[in-house]
């Protein structure tokens, strides 16, 4: 972080500008960099700071300790308040951090207190404390890395993904260009800031462009619109349930028209809800595909036309590469459903394990398998297809979660769905719908059904359970958490065969 935190600490000493916006107020440049300086003396041991795993929440502490580390040319983790004990314990042994800047409950949650190597705890951040090791710090393990961020594994373990200032840079400058951002611009996080994109289009992305940070600790949509057009918030990034819940809070207000663009990315869109949500904000939504392992990689332009800019996945930053591939790893024409590879500035180091860099698996000539089904279209925007795992496999037919989605979702009543397999004893698993509806609709599995016969989805794909729910399940960054929606739904499904048999009965 020693590169941004050299231009925030100039721009401090140069003047008095708000840096952060948050639900304690505004906090200036030379404030943050006061407190700072005081995490980076309490930090300090042999061989600087260190690795600092920091809880990283959406206010202003978070800048100052993003700060406090890249003065010392530390390497920044960070955690999510809302970790539990057993995924913090896999976390540290993965990262083996120096530090561990956190409010107190956290730490004694975590068990903080009782970890090895000594350590010292002082107080820091106004309320907050740090605790830290009394042996020596050596950032060389993560091979150039200053940013490990968390994001969940396939066994449901935590992994650590390392990422370079470099990948940080690049991602951010590509997403300033194409959103026609410039110098003291305010920009919005509203995903928690302990996610690997938040933290880069969120921290970094507000240090690198010099103007206000806006935050909130809680997600309120109204609060959150009032915020953005009090502080002339110009660009922020969201998943797509905020994107819609911001749009519905706004009641077509068109509260955000001095907001440039909101880049939407995390999770399955429909063009039609995004397009209500535009335009109910007054503002333009452009639909992106990234991740932790590489930060934001596509996007389509503020001006392009609603089919470019809502209906497909944008196109690569300039110096990233996609690709799709068969199973056998051979390229696929355009216009082919294959699975996605991509190569490029902002590709991750590798992962944290065992308090080392473990170096990615990669392809023989450096691609990273994203592990998503995509197409690439002629005009090279791409359209991501759906994960290579999210698929149902009712009587032995694989069915894409994402293709019946996007056919449910197009019902004129439907605000946001999810589809999750149920069990079933004879065809293994069976397709159920989770919606949550337009105000004053209704809908019901007849309705789907019709729905779906108009639109042509093939008949086998069809949900044979659609649930009404009040909102989705969602993990902590507010995207649409599919465990979650499969344990729903099939707490419905029983519930209904309990139902039915007692009407048998």
């Amino acid at each position: 972080m020693r590169q941004v935190v050299g231009e925030f600490q100039r721009r401090a000493a140069g003047s008095d500008a708000v840096a952060v916006i948050d639900d304690s107020g505004a906090h200036t440049a030379r404030e943050l960099f006061v407190h700072a300086a005081e995490l980076a003396a309490a930090l300090e041991g042999e061989g600087g700071a260190g690795t600092v795993l920091v809880q990283a929440d959406n206010s202003w502490r978070t800048v100052a300790a993003t700060v406090a580390v890249g003065m010392s040319g530390g390497v920044l983790a960070v955690v999510n308040r809302h970790t539990t004990g057993a995924e913090f314990a896999a976390a540290f042994e993965d990262i083996r951090p120096d530090a561990v800047v956190a409010e107190p409950s956290a730490l004694q949650e975590w068990g903080v207190p009782s970890l090895p190597a000594g350590g010292v705890r002082r107080g820091v951040l106004d309320g907050w404390e740090a605790w830290s090791s009394d042996g020596p710090r050596e950032v060389s393990r993560w091979a150039g890395g200053s940013l490990i961020g968390l994001t969940s594994g396939s066994t449901g373990r935590p992994k650590g993904v390392v990422q370079s200032e470099d990948a940080l840079r690049y991602a951010c400058s590509q997403t300033i260009a194409i959103n026609g951002l410039r110098q003291g611009d305010a920009v919005a996080a509203l995903v928690p800031l302990s996610s690997t994109a938040a933290y880069c289009f969120g921290v970094y992305l507000a240090l690198a462009l010099g103007g206000p940070l806006v935050l909130w600790r809680r997600w309120d949509p109204a609060a959150a619109l009032a915020r953005m057009a009090e502080a002339q918030v110009r660009w922020s990034m969201c998943v797509p349930t905020m994107a819609l819940q911001l749009g519905g809070a706004a009641a077509g207000s068109r509260v955000l028209q001095g907001v440039r663009s909101i880049t939407v990315g995390g999770g399955p869109m429909d063009v039609a809800a995004l397009g209500r949500a535009e335009q109910s904000l007054g503002t333009r939504i452009l639909r992106v595909f990234g991740m932790s392992e590489c930060l934001g990689h596509t996007s389509p332009l503020p001006g392009e036309p609603v089919e470019i800019r809502l209906g497909r996945d944008g196109r690569p930053f300039p110096g990233t590469e996609l690709r799709v591939v068969d199973g056998e790893g051979r390229e696929m024409p355009r216009g082919e459903v294959g699975r996605a590879q991509v190569r490029g500035p902002s590709l991750f180091l590798g992962y944290a394990r065992d308090g080392k860099l473990e170096a990615p698996e990669l392809t023989a000539d450096g691609f990273f398998p994203t592990g998503d089904l995509m197409t690439i279209n002629q005009d090279e925007t791409v359209s991501v297809m759906g994960r290579e795992k999210d698929v149902i496999i009712r009587g032995g037919r694989n069915i894409d979660v994402t293709e019946v989605e996007r056919a449910v979702a197009s019902h004129p009543s439907v605000w946001q769905v999810c589809v999750v397999p149920v069990a079933d004893e004879i065809l293994g698993e069976r397709v159920a719908a989770l919606v949550t509806v337009v105000d004053g609709g209704g809908v019901g599995l007849d309705d789907i059904t019709r729905h779906l016969r108009s639109v042509g989805l093939s008949k086998t794909k069809w949900p044979e359970f659609v649930f009404a729910v009040d909102k989705l399940p969602q993990t902590t960054v507010g995207k649409i958490s599919r465990s979650a929606a499969k344990d729903l739904a099939g707490d419905l499904q029983a519930r209904l065969a309990r139902l039915a048999g007692k009407a048998e009965a």
